[in-house]
Order: structure tokens, then C-alpha cells, then sequence
């Protein structure tokens, strides 16, 4: 599975952004999903993560009630839509596809999963 995120840019602090992460090859349907991100000098950190039914969802608490994680399975896209953006959500953002199939919401960065290459938010005050 390759992934690609698109949907970052620079913006003020209170817009919104959505970004997208696609992937080719086989379907993303039977695999939980997870958005990462990146700040300069940071390590990653967890944003938020939905399983693979997708009727569940875990959120970092810095995002929370700001960000929304869904997906299409249909078009193999996860979406990560982010309101009332903040300057310290400036970072590099990254789309993980659990390597398994049929498992739940994680938020610990996995080597072993399928990682994509990220889109870059900046946001400004």
C-alpha cells in the first residue's frame, strides 16, 4: 500500500483545513487508519485514529472537538478535517494504514505499518 496526503498550506489561526490521504493497491476497508503529525524539532505525535469499521474514533486531546477523522472507503481515502486551527497545530501531518486488518484505533507510532508522505499545515496567528 503507498499513501499519499494532500490537502496542507498555510493559513490564519481559526480557518480550516481538510486534508486527504489516498492510497493505491488494495482496499483500505478492512483497516483501521490513523493521522500522525510532526512539528520542526518534535517528535510525532498522535492526532487521531478511526478502526476499521469505522465506527469508532480516538482523538488526541489537542484536537479534540476540532478535528474529525472519516473515510471513504470506496475512493481508499481518509480524511482529516481540521476547524479553528491553531498556530501550534503548524506541522508536518502524515497518514498511518494498520499493516493488520480488522483492528481497533491505536495512537502510538508503528514502524511495521503502512505510512504515507505527509502534507505540511503551517498556521499563523
Amino acid at each position: 500500500v503507498q499513501l499519499q496526503a494532500s490537502g496542507g498550506g498555510s493559513v490564519q489561526a481559526g480557518d480550516s483545513l481538510r486534508l486527504s490521504c489516498v492510497a493505491s493497491g488494495r482496499t483500505l476497508s478492512r483497516n483501521a487508519v490513523a493521522w500522525f503529525r510532526q512539528a520542526p524539532g518534535k517528535d510525532r505525535e498522535f492526532v487521531a485514529s478511526m478502526n476499521w469499521k469505522g465506527d469508532s474514533t480516538y482523538y488526541a486531546n489537542s484536537v479534540k472537538g476540532r478535528f474529525t477523522i472519516s473515510r471513504d472507503n470506496t475512493k481508499k481515502t481518509v480524511y482529516l478535517q481540521m476547524n479553528n486551527l491553531k498556530p501550534e497545530d503548524t506541522a508536518i501531518y502524515v497518514c498511518s494504514v494498520d499493516r493488520e486488518q480488522y483492528g481497533s484505533w491505536w495512537w502510538v507510532p508503528r514502524p511495521s505499518d503502512y505510512w504515507g508522505q505527509g502534507t505540511l499545515v503551517t498556521v499563523s496567528s
